[in-house]
Parts: structure tokens; sequence; C-alpha cells
């Protein structure tokens, strides 16, 4: 134990004594670059093109998650969010007994929510998470049979008979109308109006309680808030406990038998309308029911059949009531020209296209082919960062795009109630439109939130919202590109491409999803859009590049490439 001691000073004394010379050359080091003031930081801006691209019907299969309602937002217009899914059996084939007979069917799908508090009795106070619209915003919500097969597609290769896209509502709705066996009875036909014709997504925690018995004391089971409906018995009893054995043999049998649901909304009356995002994965249909084992036995035997919301998928968005000024930004000639305001809006949207640095006109071919080069040229903003790089020893320390909010405009109301202010997206993404992926400076970025939520990782990358303390309203985005500049700047080989920029849903998810080929713009630089972006409803109004200098209310704000440098003096 003496050895080991002693052994633990000297280990001590000689780590002190390495800190204590490395700190001294450091600070030596530092003495000389900063205390003689060899060198300043100095922020440079340089200009930048931007322009708004309208995102035109996109493949919306099997999304991680998916919008149900109506939100009215009265900077953008209407988004109506359909929804179609597969179920499936939890066991193949089930074991249902004999002479069968529901008590109950009910759909369960459990809302994002966090908890609040709790009081003296137990009771738990929730907040719904993702919830667009007023908080007791209703709407008519039906659940019918869809009569619609939904293929597996391949995401490689773009086939219209098997990709199902965001417009496609009115298919779902044109094979209806003409053949009603399309979409039978609606099944949520309780008498419950909170369960239908006045449904709204309810924070309110759920208590059931399970009476005494003779062997089992009374029981209290509390649940998180969910959507839950009560579904048509004789619709169950008839699909699946008379049906032909073979039909719930196997989960490929069942899907080509019972095809899914499809999730209908539309308008309350008169009544404000809500969205919210849900996970219709979590989703079950659970079939209370009493049953014989066998024609021998004698008593009924209180069981369950679970069906989950699981298989193929489609997020059906339709727009409508587009404002004017968002129809015009997003319906213009090609080619594209710099826009005074960016309009990125998320599922069948919009969004923004940024083309940095001055391009100008060097020269051009002639008609043999020969380089003929423009005498009053003016050379590339990039290429004189790299000679003040290469020939004044100019070092780029950081670079970050800044995003100001246009605030008057996303202060719009409808109807002069302040309760209907659009609802901001908490964080915009920009990445590497040429080829559809990230950028550098996303994927050196490994930060983590401090508040543990996912969705706030990569925090300096960044592109989150940055709000005015008073109003709580938006004011600025700032995303990080650092390293994407280095790499222009260090290697002209490089290529300066096109960035993309979209309202997300979450930074995490960076796939892309192709736009039907067949509905593109003429001209339109974009062929996909990432899928987070398909996830999420809300959009935001930016300032562009292209701001006059006689609008002096607004010209500071606009889009701005800010380098900062490490310069000598």
């Amino acid at each position: 134990m003496y050895n080991t001691s002693f052994f633990k000073k000297i280990l001590l004394i000689a780590t002190f004594a390495v800190f204590y010379s490395c700190d001294k050359e450091f600070n030596a080091i530092g003495d000389d670059l900063i205390g003689d003031n060899h060198f300043d930081l100095e922020a440079e801006e340089y200009s930048v093109t931007a322009y708004n691209q309208k995102v035109t019907p996109v493949a919306s299969n099997n999304l991680p998650v998916n919008a149900l309602g109506i939100y009215d937002n009265p900077v953008f217009g209407t988004t109506t969010a359909n929804f179609n899914t597969q179920v499936a059996l939890s066991t193949y084939p089930p074991t249902l007994g004999v002479e069968a007979v529901i008590d109950s069917v009910t759909l369960n799908i459990p809302y994002f929510s966090t908890a609040k508090s709790v009081d003296s009795q137990g009771v738990t106070t929730y907040e719904l998470d993702s919830i667009y619209g007023p908080e007791t915003g209703k709407i008519k919500l039906s659940v019918y049979e869809s009569g619609i097969f939904l293929n597996t597609y391949n995401a490689n290769n773009y086939d219209i008979s098997q990709f199902y896209n965001t417009d496609k509502n009115s298919d779902f709705q044109t094979q209806a109308n003409t053949n009603p066996s399309v979409f039978g009875q609606r099944l949520n036909n309780s008498s419950n109006t909170a369960e239908n014709d006045g449904f709204f997504f309810n924070s309110k925690e759920i208590k059931e309680t399970t009476p005494a018995t003779e062997t089992t004391p009374l029981s209290t089971k509390r649940i998180k808030p969910e959507m839950r409906l009560h579904l048509d018995k004789n619709f169950f009893k008839t699909k699946i406990f008379d049906a032909p054995a073979n039909k719930l043999a196997s989960d490929d049998v069942f899907k080509n038998y019972f095809k899914g649901l499809y999730f209908k909304v539309e308008k309350s009356g008169t009544l404000s309308s809500s969205m919210a995002m849900m996970d219709f994965s979590r989703g079950t249909i659970t079939v209370f029911y009493k049953s014989k084992a066998n024609a021998e036995a004698t008593t009924m035997d209180s069981k369950t059949l679970v069906l989950n919301l699981k298989g193929n998928t489609v997020s059906l968005l339709e727009e409508s009531n587009s404002n004017t000024d968002y129809a015009t930004a997003t319906e213009k000639e090609n080619p594209p020209v710099p826009d005074e305001r960016l309009y990125l809006k998320g599922g069948q949207g919009s969004m923004a296209v940024i083309e940095l640095f001055d391009k100008t006109d060097l020269g051009r071919y002639d008609d043999e082919g020969k380089w003929v080069a423009n005498p009053n040229q003016v050379p590339d903003e990039l290429d004189e960062i790299r000679n003040n790089v290469t020939s004044k020893n100019w070092l780029a320390n950081e670079a970050n795009l800044v995003f100001t909010i246009d605030s008057q405009k996303m202060a719009t109301l409808i109807g002069n109630d302040p309760k209907t202010v659009a609802t901001e997206p908490g964080r915009i993404y920009l990445y590497d439109l040429d080829n559809n992926t990230v950028l550098a400076d996303y994927s050196a970025d490994r930060t983590t939130a401090l508040n543990g939520d996912p969705k706030k990782n990569r925090t300096v990358f960044n592109g989150m919202i940055n709000k005015d303390a008073t109003s709580g309203r938006g004011t600025t985005y700032k995303i990080r590109i650092t390293n994407h500049i280095r790499n222009m700047i260090k290697n002209a080989d490089v290529k300066n491409v096109k960035l993309g920029l979209v309202v997300t849903e979450d930074i995490n998810i960076v796939t892309s999803n192709k736009l039907d080929p067949t509905k593109i713009n003429v001209g339109s630089v974009i062929s996909a859009v990432p899928t987070a972006s398909v996830l999420n409803p809300l959009g935001t109004v930016l300032f562009g590049g292209n701001i006059p200098e006689s609008d002096v209310d607004n010209y500071d704000k606009r889009v701005k490439l800010e380098v900062y440098y490490t310069k000598p003096n």
C-alpha cells in the first residue's frame, strides 16, 4: 500500500510539471500572436442568390410520422391531411374460438405528449406536442375500410404504379365516388360526437377503471392522451370472425383481403380546425369479445383480438386557399430569378435554392468552341477569397448563412384573431441540392441537445429558430457552413454546388423523397426534397438576397453569407 501511494504522488507531480510546461509554452505563443496584435478578426459579407421553387407532388409512402387534420395557415393557406394505412393481425392464424360475441372494438393511437404536472389525486396534466391550430379546433373525422391496396415500392426507381404521392387523395375520393365499395361504411359511427363529427385532439389523461370481482380488487389504469375511437362491431364480426380461414392464414393474404384503413378529415361546420403529427405505427385495433374454446364447451371466455396499424402507408395532402403572395412567389416563369422573399413550406409546399457568391460574366465560348474573355470581367467573389487566403494569409475561421424572418408577413392573422397567428417551424435545414446529400458541416457536427431532445442535435450546424425574448416570435435562423466554405477555398476543383433550404421535422432524417417526374414544373431545378420536409406542415417567410437598397427598412435584413477571417495587420 505504501509503494502504491508513493508512485501515485510521483505520477501526480510529473503530470503537474508537464501541464505547467505546456501552459507556459501556450501562453508564450499566445503572447507573441495576440499580445503584439499581429492579427485582427474581421467579418466579410458576400452576396447570396436565392429563389423559390415549388414542391410539386412528392412521394409520401411510409413516412415515419404523418399529419392528420386541417390546418389553416394565414400565411400559406389551408393544408388538409388524410391518411391511409395497411393493418396486420398480431398473430397468424388467430385463435378465435367459436360462437364469438363482440363486446366492443376500439382504435387507439397515442399522441406525442409531455407530462407537465401531477395533482394530489394522481391526475397528470399533459401538453400535446406537434398540434397546429387552436387547441380546441375540431374536425369531422371518418375512418373507413380502404378499398385500395398499397403496393410495396422501390425507393431507388420511381414507378408510378407503385408510388403514392401527396396529391393522391383526389384519386382515392374519385374511386370512392364512382365505386361505393372502395370505401364502405363509416366505421367510427359512435353516437359520441367527440369521436367523429366534433373530433378534437384531447390532451386529457385517460382513466380506465376495472370493477372488483370475487377474485380481483377494483383497479385503475391511467393512460397518456391518445386517439380513442369506438369502431363498428358488426363490421369486424363479418370481416374477421366470419371470414374464411384461408383469408387469415398469413400477412400477405390478409392484407389483400383487408386492405387497410382510410382516415378522412373534413371541416366540422364553421368551427376552427386543427392538425396533429402522429405515429400511426403505434396504433392498434382491439376487439373485445367472448367465445367458446370449442363447440363442446359450455362457458364463454373473455378474449381480445389485436390488429396493428402496420404495413405500407401514404400521407395524402391537399393544399387550398393559398395566400396570394405565396402563390405568386412560387408560380413564377422559368428560369428562376432572385427573390425578395423566400417561402419555405413543408409537405407539398415550397423551398428555396441558394447559390453562393457573385456569378459574374467572365466570358463565353464562340461558335468555334473557343473561349472569349469578357474585357469587362470582374473576378468572382470565390476567386477573390482564394487570392486573399493565399496571398494575404487570411484564415477563414467561421462562415454562416444568416436568414432573417419577415416578421410582418408571419404576423398575418385570420379575421384579426390573434390565436390564428401562424406557428413557426422550429428549424430549417440546408443541404447539397445538386447531389441531394448533407453538407460537410452537418457530417462533422456530433453535438447532442442538452435537454435530450434528438430533434435539437447538431447544435453547431444549427438552423434552429432564434426568438425575440418579449414577443416569443422568431427573428432569425443561422446555419454554419464553415467546412463547406473552407473546402471550396482550399480546392479549386470542389464544385460550388446549389444549396437547398427547407423546413425540417427532424434534423436526424437526411433521406430524400422523389417528386413525381410526370408533374415537375418545366425548368425546375429540383427532382427530390428531404423527407423531413415532407413530414412538416409548417412554413416561414425569410428575406431573400434581392432586396433593393431603396427598401431602407429591410435592405439590411437580406440573407447574408458572413465569413470571419483572421487577418495579419
